[in-house]
């Protein structure tokens, strides 16, 4: 089970549940991208603060709290060297590739929402691959001496 964790990319939990959401959405109403993007700004709950105002939290909001949760664990993911977080990579890349289309090519996914998604796949990437490079130079470096 803890190898599957290695391998499995957990940005990839929040952008199926967009994709899911989102295309269920768009199947289901003649609208297309708009009632994604209403939806997304829809208020869930209203937390009245001590200051006197209102919090408000949507749809939206929560998806990117999510990805951020997960792209911490993926970031501690990345610290290990091995091939499964080679492969981890090789996934976390296609997702990256794959949000990156569905972006510039599907209305729905044209939002301020999927974007912040799409660059936390883009760090996903960019930090699997620097935090391998430092870890297998470092490892070249202590097997030398």
């Amino acid at each position: 089970m803890g190898a599957i964790f290695n391998v499995f990319p957990l940005i990839l939990i929040p952008v199926l549940t967009y994709n899911i959401w989102a295309f269920g959405a768009t199947a289901a109403s003649s609208e297309g991208g708009a009632s994604v993007r209403q939806h997304l700004a829809d208020v869930w709950v209203r937390v009245p603060m001590a200051s006197g105002a209102e919090w408000t939290i949507s749809f939206g909001d929560v998806m990117v709290l999510l990805a951020l949760i997960l792209l911490f664990v993926e970031l501690l993911k990345s610290t290990s060297t091995g091939s499964s977080a080679i492969f981890n990579h090789a996934l976390s890349m296609l997702v990256f590739i794959i949000c990156l289309v569905e972006f510039l090519l599907h209305p729905a996914f044209a939002t301020s929402v999927f974007f912040v998604i799409l660059v936390m796949a883009l760090l996903d990437v960019l930090a699997g691959v620097v935090v391998t490079i430092i870890s297998a130079r470092r490892d070249v470096e202590f097997a030398g001496q």
